[in-house]
């Protein structure tokens, strides 16, 4: 995947840590490591907000993601912690592993950067390559809601946040921006109380409702696959906004 949007950098890596707030899918992710039958890889595992909880919980457990610069911190994160990571940089499409995990887990809507067929078949045929047998993918996106496009896309969403103790103002702004390929772009913009620009960063994503991400998985190397509405494990239904897939070697 050749994508200049993809991977955070710079001072978008600093602020990622304050933006993301509790989901659910740490302790998700963790216990499911926790129960493999085997070590895990964390795809995308970022500046490390899912990834260090496993290392905490004592699971021998790697990483990969696009961005140096977020490897970077997540290595400062972990000697801070007195954890000692393994993460290396690497597509999520085109990776290759040295060893053999029982889980490998791609957590909050990652596996959407992968936009086309090829990179989405590349992905899960990677995965799979890298799990041992009886081994687990297991990875969430988020169910397009046409409520949410329909009353927010298009517009500037802003509020007010702190970052490096100071006052700042966070804006944010989704956008179709290929209806055929049912695409979006995410822009983020930080400003300081003087109105000067912190960063602006964009990002692109591929919408995948259920039925298209179940003939992916269909196409895939998986011999069988299960899909929940929540990280409590709960049945996919109407009005839920994430889907939890879990694919079985």
């Amino acid at each position: 995947m050749d994508d200049p949007d993809h991977g955070y950098r710079g001072e978008q890596v600093a602020f990622y840590d304050r933006l993301v707030g509790e989901r659910g899918d740490a302790a998700f992710y963790r216990d499911r490591a926790l129960a493999a039958d085997g070590p895990a890889l964390e795809l995308a595992c970022g500046t490390g907000r899912v990834y260090l909880e496993l290392l905490r919980a004592g699971v021998d457990a790697d990483g990969l993601d696009a961005s140096a610069d977020a490897l970077d911190r997540l290595r400062g994160k972990a000697t801070e912690a007195g954890l000692d990571p393994d993460v290396w940089r690497a597509d999520m499409a085109s990776f290759a592993a040295d060893r053999a995990y029982g889980l490998v887990y791609c957590p909050f809507n990652a596996l959407q950067f992968c936009r086309t067929i090829a990179e989405q078949e590349a992905l899960l045929r990677r995965a799979h390559d890298a799990l041992a047998s009886g081994g687990e993918f297991a990875f969430d996106v988020f169910v397009p809601g046409f409520d949410v496009i329909s009353a927010e896309y298009g517009e500037w969403q802003s509020e007010s946040v702190e970052f490096r103790g100071e006052p700042h103002e966070f804006r944010r702004r989704t956008r179709i921006s290929d209806e055929v390929a049912q695409e979006i772009r995410v822009e983020d913009e930080l400003y300081d109380a003087d109105g000067e620009r912190v960063f602006s960063e964009s990002r692109r994503l591929k919408l995948l409702p259920k039925r298209e991400v179940e003939l992916l998985v269909h196409r895939s190397p998986f011999a069988e696959w299960s899909v929940a509405g929540g990280f409590d494990g709960s049945p996919l239904e109407d009005g839920d906004d994430v889907q939890v897939w879990t694919l079985r070697t």
